[in-house]
């Protein structure tokens, strides 16, 4: 897919030419009017799809060939990771948690467990608004920058990994995350454990796209993820996966 920059060029190129026709042969202005369409689908379509590229490299999967997998929680901390790190210490396997700011407070003893227990954090917003991504560069370093500082004020611990709520990026976001260091991360698996399919069509979901290198998007958010992930973990185990960190997948120095 074109990434932002080429597709601008492309555009204006497009919007120059249909102007010098416009001078020189009288065509009609109305052919600016496909090219601003289409201009505007490939801006939508990569500001939604975190797998494009399209406005800055976001790590969605590994490049290796050995049967190892990464396991990602967004959203929390909640009640239930609590559940979630019970499951996988039963299997003693790493995850990273991308955590929301705002749910920091009143759960600082899980984002304890979380590091204590060999997991790692990321920094998922502060508010995860749904309106988030109409924010500006200084907008978003805000709500980065607010994560960060209650992770690190508990863990003594910077964040260096930002996963975009809901999947979508934007220039203001891209930029703010780039000043302030951060690594954008996304996946390539989706388990959809937040809509209301059933857990077997989620474990279907999830167990079908696993292959080497797969980065697995689940949230610690409810009873129905928890079972989800004890039978991920026994597929996993039962076809001889293993499950490593994003760092160790990435090659990010910790």
């Amino acid at each position: 897919m074109l990434n932002f920059k080429t597709a601008s060029i492309l555009f204006l190129v497009a919007c120059g030419g249909i102007i010098l026709l416009h001078y020189t042969a009288n065509a009609s202005w109305w052919w600016l009017l496909p090219v601003i369409l289409i201009y505007k689908i490939f801006i939508i379509t990569g500001s939604a799809n975190i797998n494009s590229n399209f406005y800055a490299p976001v790590y969605c999967k590994g490049t290796t060939s050995e049967k190892e997998i990464v396991l990602t929680f967004d959203d929390g901390p909640t009640l239930f990771t609590k559940d979630i790190l019970h499951s996988l210490s039963l299997y003693q396997v790493p995850a990273t948690f991308f955590l929301i700011g705002k749910n920091i407070q009143g759960n600082e003893s899980l984002v304890k467990q979380i590091i204590s227990e060999g997991h790692h954090i990321g920094n998922h917003t502060f508010s995860h608004s749904f309106f988030i991504d109409f924010k500006n560069v200084k907008g978003f370093k805000q709500e980065l920058i607010q994560t960060d500082e209650a992770v690190t004020k508990i863990t003594g611990k910077r964040l260096k990994l930002f996963r975009p709520p809901y999947g979508v990026t934007t220039p203001h976001l891209v930029r703010a995350a780039r000043e302030l260091g951060y690594i954008l991360i996304g996946w390539n698996v989706r388990s959809m454990d937040t809509t209301n399919d059933s857990e077997d069509v989620i474990v279907k979901r999830v167990t079908e796209q696993i292959k080497p290198g797969a980065i697995v998007l689940l949230h610690d958010t409810s009873d129905k993820t928890n079972a989800v992930l004890k039978r991920v973990l026994a597929f996993v185990k039962e076809n001889n996966y293993k499950i490593v960190s994003l760092e160790k997948m990435l090659d990010i120095v910790k």
